[in-house]
């Protein structure tokens, strides 16, 4: 396109045109026209469950199924891609890191510390591991500062430890370390700036850090807010590789969504060693800590916590609390489940009444709801209870979360006991899986269950059939039973 305002020689054609952002420099002799070509900014969309990328905005993420989960997010220019590429290709070309073999990598950086709290130590897999990062998740108000706080007291008579805040004041931290009577040597930051937490790591050099949370912080030089998809993931990958450097053990103090996942994108949980789910009701007493991912050792344990007024305190023997109220009366079952490898002994509860009116309900608090519907037709359909009319109600008493399908039994014989209106046998304890033939089949870890009920004053506990070759070796004694008919004749005969 030619321009006229520009004189003589410095006429010149631009095959960009104006649409490119040519732009005109009128009374210029020599080159008079300008080429302003902005940068496009680019925006691509993140899935806030899994960190699926998309160019558009999705009602519905492709990669988890999520719906209403993708955040905006600039990206840079192609421009500023091209060069990362260039440098990219030449730190490929660049020497790399020398190989070295298995049997000369020296083990003792994987020592583990020991954090004074035995069950939080066989969670851990024994400590925990130098230079490891733990995410620490749990829903708001459940506790995690509390328990992020007692650990670092435990730690802090012997070594150095950092809690740094960045939800809460100093003043504020203060006060709530006062009322757990938590040790004043704790270090302590508040701030929100992810930089500045990793300057203060590096000054302080513990040997422990609490970073609460990780959705409340950011760095400068990312875009986006603090509990972004974005900002998340890069806060935690600079944590992290410090982390590694510097052979200092993080916690990272993580929110947990109403759906029961990892508040931001999905990828945290790779970023971090080892993943730890708090657990438990609100307004309630009891806290249990699992975990869901272990580098450093096994998933199969678990650590039971009582909220006191003083804090929280460890439960070496969750069974007798979770039976201490428990009282003989009809609609009562006692069940043993496996909390990961811990057997532990809980109370089923269930109250059936007339339906006054309309379609009958059925309400479930702390186990399967599918389960107890499915339960709940066996025992109408095999075993001749007519609940087709009743208002069935089951629960686990003290507030606990049992997922194990060897509740079955449990909630059979304590709907059958609420039907009836006829108690339990006091000796009485049950476990096994019902299926839709009204059978009882065998569940994992029988042995460690029957122990755990004979051990606390259960003599004859009823097990599943297929299960007897395993606890005949244990030496407890038993009932063996092959249907839930067999089971219920058993508990009330």
């Amino acid at each position: 396109m030619l321009f006229p305002d520009a004189t003589g020689p410095s006429m010149a054609m631009c095959s960009g045109g104006i649409t490119n952002g040519c732009v005109p420099v009128a009374g210029l002799a020599g080159p008079a026209i300008e080429c302003a070509r902005m940068p496009k900014t680019l925006v691509v969309y993140y899935c806030g469950a899994c960190g699926h990328q998309s160019p558009r905005w999705l009602g519905r993420c492709p990669g988890c199924d999520a719906w209403n989960t993708f955040d905006e997010a600039p990206r840079a220019p192609k421009g500023r891609s091209a060069r990362h590429g260039r440098m990219l290709s030449s730190a490929l070309a660049a020497p790399g890191a020398t190989p070295t073999r298995l049997g000369d990598v020296d083990g003792r950086a994987a020592r583990r510390i020991a954090t004074g709290l035995a069950d939080l130590d066989e969670v851990l897999g024994g400590g925990i591991v130098a230079g490891s990062v733990i995410l620490l998740a749990g829903t708001p108000g459940i506790g995690k500062s509390t328990l992020a706080l007692r650990l670092l007291d435990c730690l802090s008579r012997d070594l150095p430890v950092l809690y740094c805040s960045a939800e809460e004041s100093a003043a504020q931290i203060k006060a709530h370390a006062a009322r757990l009577e938590a040790s004043s040597e704790i270090m302590l930051v508040a701030s929100t700036d992810a930089a500045e937490i990793i300057a203060a790591i590096q000054a302080s050099r513990p040997a422990l850090v609490v970073v609460d949370s990780v959705q409340t912080i950011a760095l400068a030089d990312v875009e986006g807010s603090p509990g972004s998809p974005s900002q998340v993931r890069e806060c935690a990958l600079a944590i992290a590789r410090h982390a590694k450097e510097s052979g200092c053990a993080v916690v990272l103090v993580g929110h947990v969504t109403k759906d029961g996942a990892i508040a931001g994108p999905k990828v945290l949980e790779h970023i971090v060693d080892v993943v730890l789910y708090f657990e438990g009701e609100r307004l309630g007493q009891h806290r249990v800590l699992r975990a869901t991912k272990n580098r450093f050792g096994a998933t199969d344990a678990v650590c039971v916590f009582s909220m006191d007024d003083d804090g929280l305190s460890e439960v070496h023997d969750p069974s007798q609390l979770f039976l201490g109220e428990r009282a003989a009366a009809a609609g009562s079952a006692v069940t043993a489940t496996l909390h990961g490898a811990r057997p532990m002994l809980v109370e089923v509860q269930a109250l059936v009444s007339s339906a006054g009116y309309g379609t009958p309900r059925r309400l479930v608090s702390g186990l399967d709801y599918n389960r107890a519907c499915m339960i709940i037709a066996v025992l109408e359909r095999r075993c001749g209870m007519r609940l087709g009319d009743q208002d069935v109600y089951v629960s686990v008493a003290g507030g606990l979360r049992v997922v194990d399908p060897a509740a079955d039994l449990g909630m059979a014989l304590a709907i059958a006991s609420a039907f009836r209106n006829r108690p339990v046998r006091d000796e009485l304890a049950c476990f096994g899986e019902i299926g839709l033939a009204g059978e009882v089949r065998a569940v994992t870890g029988a042995a460690r269950r029957a122990n755990e009920a004979v051990k606390l004053g259960f003599r004859r506990p009823v097990v599943p059939a297929a299960s007897s070759a395993a606890l005949s070796s244990s030496g407890c004694s038993f009932v063996a039973v092959r249907t839930v008919t067999e089971a219920i004749a058993a508990a009330f005969d």
